[in-house]
């Protein structure tokens, strides 16, 4: 039995672990998860008064970004004084790490806290070692807790539990000479993911941080709907509970053994009304200023718990949104990449064991690239990229100005739709007759930057910046569609699951159709519209139709697409994605962005 007890080796202050380790099981593998009722105590400094603030530093959804992230990946938006707003490089581990480094000083009751998506969907820095670099740069950062994501479940649940414990990667082994891989000296938490077959969950359900009588529990979650965005392989044997119901069953568990000051780090999130960090988001009364799934989990989970820190969706907000009784709430999310960190002032009443809502402060703020670097995580840094350049740096392609992708300002990615055709001109090498080809937008996970990185030219994109683009390892897969299916598939993008956040598939050329978005649901299809190649979809008619085999297998809400027949596995997408840049550019004929106009759509 392999136990879930992180090692706190490299911690910036003596801490100790109060408790022995309970049984959860993971799939695959039994292992012992920390304790549900495990301790920190960290020693920053005397007892003082009758309340005591506590700084709760906290960010989520780094997805192994050490370097900073290019292009507009690499940006927030900030509100400026007079109205208008600009563009602010942010993130990077090293800048990252120097923000916190400075934040916790003067703070004697500081506790750093993530929720979920530090791994996984990494760029090749980290994602070509498995994200033990980035395990690695956490543990120097001195987080202190975590919750899942969806993405730390990517490799599955047995992988999960090897970066909490450590230990050499079961088929590429050790990376390092002479080194093994330590995991993280931080618990990772995981209260509504059980076992199966068990029912107990696979990693501690909280965690209780504790200094100088002050006691704040820490109850980590990850969004129900995981098994829907992520492969049937990452979460085999594994059942995903209501984040309501879950953090409500542990509050309660925690108040019982009288710790009254309760965190829940919630991997799941909302889209505020504004895109800049710091918009003023309880400007309209009510916590108004933000939407989607967090709202209602919000107002649902008990009074019990004192902030939410929530992730997921990407975004930067700092909302009070009213829980069960009626009283605000802080609710926090630092965007994503490491470009933001949130400072939230917990006020602990030593009497009540509780914190003083009242007194809760929260700001997120920048992570600027104009401040000092950390040694430590540029020496990290330089260690790895010398381990990985071998494979980084060879060139794959050319193109002639940025191409954008995640950042992009339309829910048509030009670099979606460049991957799209790839997919497709791959996928004819395999079966001459395949029509089209659909890429889900969260499998774009960065933009392709012209500008020169390191000692490249400009406009050369290299095997590293081709797998920060597309990390999954997924294959290329074709499957026969009814015209039907394909219709229902487009529909799919706005309605059911993805109604309130739509999934734009990015198309292949030769698809074209109008998207009115001034409709509801599956109506914004306009399904007069839709054409291939000029003509009309017809309903009963046959398609052979790739697509990677996330979507294949009906992910991201896409049924439709898990109903074909005659399938056949192609490549991996990075290896169709590369050898079409290769195919198709030169130094003296690169790639022009594509247009991004197979999408006609209506506001």
């Amino acid at each position: 039995m392999t136990p879930l007890t992180p090692h706190r080796t490299r911690r910036r202050v003596a801490s100790r672990i109060l408790a022995a380790a309970a049984g959860f099981a993971t799939v695959g593998a039994l292992v012992a998860a920390l304790p549900a009722n495990a301790t920190q105590d960290r020693h920053h400094g005397g007892k003082g008064g009758r309340t005591v603030d506590v700084q709760l530093l906290s960010f989520n959804d780094f997805h192994g970004n050490l370097e900073p992230p290019a292009g507009s990946s690499g940006q927030v938006t900030e509100n400026l004084p007079d109205g208008t707003t600009r563009k602010v490089d942010a993130g990077g581990v090293e800048y990252l790490a120097t923000s916190l480094r400075t934040a916790r000083k003067s703070h004697p009751y500081s506790v750093t806290a993530a929720a979920g998506d530090l791994i996984g969907a990494s760029p090749l820095l980290s994602g070509l070692f498995h994200d033990e670099p980035t395990v690695e740069a956490m543990n120097k950062l001195d987080l202190d807790v975590t919750s899942v994501g969806n993405h730390e479940f990517d490799e599955g649940a047995t992988e999960l539990a090897r970066m909490q414990n450590g230990g050499c990667h079961p088929k590429d082994g050790c990376f390092e000479d002479g080194k093994k891989f330590k995991g993280a000296d931080y618990p990772y938490l995981a209260a509504n993911v059980t076992n199966e077959k068990t029912g107990k969950p696979i990693l501690a359900p909280y965690w209780v941080w504790k200094h100088n009588g002050v006691k704040i529990g820490f109850i980590g979650v990850t969004l129900e709907g995981t098994p829907d965005i992520v492969s049937a392989d990452g979460v085999k044997g594994l059942k995903f509970h209501d984040e309501i119901e879950t953090v409500n069953k542990y509050a309660k568990i925690l108040d019982k053994q009288g710790v009254k000051s309760i965190v829940t780090l919630i991997h799941e999130g909302g889209v505020p009304a504004s895109g800049s960090y710091n918009y003023d988001c309880d400007s309209p009364s009510g916590g108004a200023g933000i939407s989607g799934p967090i709202v209602d989990i919000a107002k649902g989970i008990s009074p019990k718990v004192d902030a939410l820190v929530t992730g997921h969706t990407h975004n930067a907000y700092v909302c009070t949104i009213p829980d069960p009784s009626g009283k605000p709430r802080m609710v926090t999310s630092a965007s994503s990449y490491g470009k933001l960190y949130t400072d939230t002032t917990l006020t602990y009443d030593r009497r009540t064991k509780d914190i003083v809502r009242t007194s809760v402060k929260s700001a997120n703020h920048v992570v600027s690239r104009t401040q000092p670097k950390a040694a430590d995580m540029t020496a990290l840094i330089g260690r790895w990229n010398k381990l990985a350049a071998p494979v980084a740096n060879q060139p794959v392609g050319y193109i002639s100005a940025d191409i954008p992708g995640r950042g992009a300002a339309s829910p048509e990615e030009p670099l979606g739709d460049l991957i799209a055709d790839a997919q497709l001109a791959h996928a004819k090498t395999l079966d001459p007759k395949t029509s089209l080809a659909l890429m889900n937008p969260g499998g774009v996970r960065s933009d392709l930057v012209y500008k020169a990185s390191g000692s490249e030219g400009d406009g050369v994109v290299t095997y590293g910046e081709g797998f920060t683009v597309q990390p999954f390892s997924n294959t290329v897969n074709l499957a026969d569609l009814t015209g039907a299916q394909v219709i229902t598939a487009l529909q799919q993008q706005v309605s059911g699951s993805n109604e309130a956040s739509p999934k734009i598939l990015q198309p292949s050329a030769g698809l074209t159709y109008t998207l009115d978005m001034t409709k509801t649901g599956a109506a914004r299809v306009v399904v007069d519209s839709i054409r291939l190649n000029g003509a009309a979809i017809d309903p009963a008619a046959t398609y052979r139709v790739a697509m990677n085999s996330f979507l294949a297998g009906g992910g991201d809400g896409f049924a439709a697409l898990g109903q074909g027949k005659n399938p056949l596995v192609g490549s991996d997408d990075l290896k169709a994605f590369n050898d079409y840049l290769t195919a198709n550019s030169s130094a003296t004929s690169p790639i022009a962005p594509p247009k991004a106009d197979r999408i006609t759509i209506v506001k």
